[in-house]
């Protein structure tokens, strides 16, 4: 047993520029891992000099995960760099718009899925060649409590598929030695965004109502009734990455005080 869980390591972990990402970085150099730290904006640089400030070894890759070719640029690069893959955190995702599902345009529907469900599928799909030729690896992918929730149904849909490909991916990859789980968070306390996911202001009390009601549904489903801390978050995600949980795959572990999603 040790300390540092991930010593020697190779961990990608993406959306890692602010929110849970960061904060799963942040823990993970601290255990050993080596980095490759994967956002679309140029702030992931910033983590990264940071943390090289500290001794640990880590780049910066910036990329469109929406796309298949941004995924696989990330993860070629990856293995150029460091030779392997370990482990790979899936963090890329987050909901645009609050409101009644009839509501949603097709074109904002087919944002809301091309946010937070292709840049996992892009992702799995281009690491797992070198975690089958290497024999071993973990993918762990963030999805959301938000599969039962109100006013975010593109949303909720896209983090299913999630669940349903962490599922059927490690049941056609465990004998490849390679693990695939996830973790379901709530609510999530978090300092102010750098990078705006987009959700339009509201225009009218209307509006404003309908966010709001995502927020109440979000807290009265909780047992605990308040949002989780960033570190509340990035623990399980950790857990799951490691060693020691090493006879779990296949599984989504709610991360919502309370809450099964």
């Amino acid at each position: 047993m040790s300390r540092q869980r991930f010593d020697d390591q190779v961990m990608v972990i993406t959306g890692a520029a602010q929110g849970i990402g960061r904060r799963v970085a942040e823990r993970a150099a601290a255990e050993g891992a080596r980095l490759a730290l994967v956002d679309r904006a140029d702030y992931v640089k910033e983590v990264v000099a940071g943390l090289e400030a500290q001794g640990v070894e880590a780049i910066a890759l910036q990329a469109d995960l929406e796309t298949w070719e941004g995924a696989e640029d990330v993860m070629s690069r990856t293995v150029a760099h460091f030779g392997r893959i370990d482990i790979l955190i899936n963090n890329v995702g987050g909901a645009i718009n609050f409101k009644p599902f009839t509501e949603f345009s097709d074109t904002e529907i087919s944002a809301e899925i091309t946010r937070s469900l292709m840049p996992t599928l892009w992702c799995c799909r281009a690491a797992l060649p070198a975690m089958v030729e290497q024999g071993s690896g973990v993918i762990v992918n963030v999805s959301s409590a938000a599969t039962r929730g109100i006013h975010r149904i593109p949303y909720s849909a896209a983090k299913g598929g999630v669940n349903a490909m962490t599922a059927s991916l490690a049941f056609e990859y465990a004998e490849h030695g390679i693990r695939v789980v996830a973790t379901a968070p709530g609510g999530t306390e978090a300092p102010p965004r750098r990078i705006s996911r987009g959700t339009p202001e509201p225009r009218n009390e209307t509006e404003q109502a309908w966010f709001q009601a995502h927020i109440d549904q979000t807290k009265a489903s909780c047992l605990m009734g308040r949002y989780g801390t960033l570190d509340e978050m990035a623990a399980p995600i950790l857990f799951l990455a490691c060693r020691d949980a090493s006879y779990i795959t296949g599984t989504v572990v709610p991360v919502a005080g309370g809450d099964p999603g």
